[in-house]
Formats: structure tokens, sequence, C-alpha cells
């Protein structure tokens, strides 16, 4: 007896229906919560199974460097943030590498210039200033915000300052409005590291389209994951080709995709038409090097995934803020002890996580508490490396520092965070409050 040889897309189908079943059998249903028993994550990843078939589909369409489902991703992202162009790399760390060095690719920057940037922060927004032999120009924050004094930012600059490079922490923007008339009057460049922030709101405007380029990061812990990645986004036309060729060895041949790549029969009327100095004649363009780049690139089912995680953002966004909320209401009662998180007026945080910072001369300690909570299992995280210049990587690095930097070396003694990511129930917040409401009332 003989039948009917099933189709290439009824084996997708079916392949797509048991992807479906494991997930709900193995994935979705998870673990009770047990309370002080479950530890409750400060960050996990959100996703079911309309993401797992994504990235099998784009792992069974053969090819897996950047392709269909990359550009499709870009285009979706700046579509999302109302930016010209984005530009998908293999995490938000490369993305602030790629950043700063395509101002100094396209002559924007030289070697020796002033970066103006806060104390707190990732080693990956500072790292790339050093790396690009610019120098850093270390700010104080506000211990309200996390991010750098607007005031002290316009003391800072100098004759020799050339760009702001400003994240937006754990997903509190800064004051645009004050940060854009200062780059406007000194005639800056503006990076905003948006690795935190993806879906904050400044006067209605999305963080990352500010300034001369934005980036951010799809690491696990943050707004959407595709487990790593980054992308970058710019309204500035010139710089595209440049964040092109540095991400892809830079290269001279800078297309979004080259046809070469997904159809051999494909002949690209200009891959034989570059004339440079030293080279011979009409040689290959995907193998003239124009700049001193990189390999940044993303592999296509991180970006499959990525379409499916970026449908789902604004309700990842908004149970962030929910979750942020419930936490405040908590912990409103408790100011006496902590300074809490504050955004300005005009803005809307995406927020990353909780964080409280503990006031002068109460009658306990961050290590006291964080290790209540954590021995609770409740994790915790410290912000990030805390004042930058403390740490050991950059006692040898040569920066100015703008003023003193009180409240980023208290941020380092006394700040520490919880999560609220969408991955979190009712459940999960009122263990949370309740193991903090426990150790709290003993003083």
């Amino acid at each position: 007896m003989t039948g009917k040889k099933p189709s290439a897309s009824s084996d997708r189908k079916a392949l797509h229906a048991q992807i479906a079943r494991y997930y709900r059998q193995h994935i979705s249903a998870g673990r009770k919560f047990q309370p002080g028993r479950t530890k409750v994550q400060y960050a996990g990843p959100v996703y079911d199974e309309k993401e797992l078939t994504a990235m099998v589909d784009a792992i069974l369409d053969g090819w897996f460097g950047v392709g269909k489902y990359t550009r499709r991703f870009e285009s979706r992202f700046s579509r999302f943030l109302g930016a010209r162009d984005a530009l998908l790399v293999n995490s938000g760390s490369s993305a602030n590498l790629l950043a700063v060095t395509s101002l100094v690719a396209s002559g924007r920057l030289r070697p020796g210039d002033e970066v103006l940037t806060p104390a707190v922060t990732f080693p990956t927004t500072l790292n790339p200033i050093i790396q690009c032999n610019l120098k850093p120009v270390l700010v104080d924050i506000e211990l309200e915000t996390f991010n750098a004094n607007p005031d002290l930012l316009e003391d800072a600059v100098s004759p020799h300052t050339r760009l702001i490079m400003l994240p937006h922490t754990l997903g509190i923007p800064n004051d645009m409005g004050r940060v854009t008339a200062l780059t406007r009057s000194h005639s800056l460049s503006l990076i905003e590291d948006s690795c935190d922030a993806l879906g904050s709101t400044y006067d209605g405007q999305y963080t990352g389209t500010f300034g001369t380029l934005g980036t951010f990061s799809f690491y696990v812990a943050h707004q959407m994951t595709l487990g790593e990645g980054g992308a970058i986004v710019t309204n500035e036309k010139d710089l595209v080709p440049v964040l092109r060729s540095l991400r892809d060895w830079g290269r001279a041949c800078v297309c979004p995709i080259c046809p070469v790549t997904r159809d051999p029969d494909f002949q690209c009327k200009q891959r034989f038409t570059v004339g440079a100095e030293g080279l011979p004649e009409e040689y290959d363009k995907r193998y003239v090097y124009q700049h001193i780049g990189y390999n940044l690139k993303p592999v296509e089912f991180q970006a499959a995934m990525g379409l499916e995680q970026l449908k789902k953002l604004p309700s990842f966004v908004e149970a962030r803020r929910r979750n942020f909320q419930k936490l405040y209401s908590v912990m409103e009662e408790y100011q006496d002890y902590f300074v809490l998180p504050k955004a300005p007026s005009q803005a809307e945080p995406a927020w990353f996580a909780f964080p409280v910072t503990l006031r002068d001369n109460v009658p306990f300690t961050r290590k006291q508490i964080v290790a209540w909570l954590e021995g609770h299992n409740v994790e915790t995280r410290m912000l990030f490396a805390g004042n930058v210049a403390r740490q050991p990587a950059y006692r040898d690095v040569t920066f100015r520092v703008a003023g003193e930097l009180r409240n980023s070396d208290k941020v380092m003694r006394d700040s520490f965070f919880v999560g609220i990511y969408p991955g979190l129930r009712q459940e999960h917040l009122d263990y949370i409050a309740e193991v903090m409401t426990q150790f709290l009332k003993r003083f």
C-alpha cells in the first residue's frame, strides 16, 4: 500500500504541534511556588511555544548568518521605536562598542576627545570610551534616579568635550529635555545607552531615539530577550554604512543583506566594480576592508526569537510597571530607612528592577538586609559596578572626575535591587514584600 508523501509544509505544521505540546507539558507548567524554598529570581526569560517554533524554523531554513529574519527584525524594531534605522548585533555591549567606534571611524571623534559619562555604570558603557582612546570624564549621579546629575553634566563640559555617553540606568530615563539642550548648545554627540530601558519614554518619546545613536540589550534580564543580542538605532543616514561595515569585519560590502549569500545565481552588479589603491583592479567588494572592524553579527534564530518577543514587549513593559508599583506601595512605609527610586516628571520608565538605597545612619547595613533576603531565597543584585572609578580594572586608566563622586560612592556602599520581571506573579511579589517587612519590623 502506498501513500502520498507528506509535504514539507505539513511536516513543519506537525513539528510545530509537537513543540507546542512539549512546551505546555514540560515548560509552561513549571514548578509550584513554595515560599522560602523556591528561589525568587531577579530576572528570567518569559517566552512560549511561538519563540521556540520561530527559532526552529530559522534553523531548518539552513542559513545561520545575517539573513531575512535579521533584516525583518531590524525593520520592525526601528519602526517600533520610531527610528530611521536599526542594526542587530550579538550583545548590548557590542552595540556600545560599535556606537562609539562609528563616531571615531566617521571622523566625529578623535583620540583624546573627552566623553562625559556617569560614574555609576556598567563596564561596557565605559569600556568603548577607553578602547577608542578617548578620555572619560566621570560625573556624579542623583540618588533617586541613579542617572547623571544634569547640573553636574553642564558644569563638566570643557573645550575638549565632544560626546555624552548616557545610560538610562535601571530603565529610568534621564532628563532628556536638559540633556538635548546641552548637546545642542555645545554641538556634542550623544549616545544613549538604553540597554536597561527598552520601552521607557520621556515626554512620550522612546529612550534611545533622542541622540546620535541609541543602544539596546536583549540579554535575558532585560525587557525582552533573544538569549543574548543587542541593537543600535540612529536617525543619521551617513552612520548606517559605517555601523554595518564595523559589525562585519570592516568590509566595504555594507548591503543590509548581500543577495550573493541567499541566491548563488544572483550576480551583484557592484561586487567587482570596487577600485581601491593598492588592490588589484576590480577586487571582490566582499573582501575589501575600509575600517578596522569586528565580527559582532547575530545569528538568524536569535532574530526569529526577537520577532516574537517584540510582539509581547508592550505587555512585558506593562507587567514591569505593575510589579514595580506593587513593591513601591509596600516600601513607601519605610522611607525613613530607604531612598526610593524616582523618575523625572515627564518620564515613564520600563522598570528594569526595584532598587533601594539605605539612608545614612539606619540601624542595619546593606550586608545584613541582603543576607536576609538571599537567605530567604529572594535574589538581589548590586547596582552594577557602583562607582566604577574604584573598580580594580580602571585603577590605571586616565580619566577626569568632574567634582566629587559622593552619591556614586554611596550607591556602591548602600544600594541594591530585587526583581520585578514579568515572570514574577502576585505570589512572588507578596513573598518579597513579606520577607522585606519581616526584616524591617525588627528595627
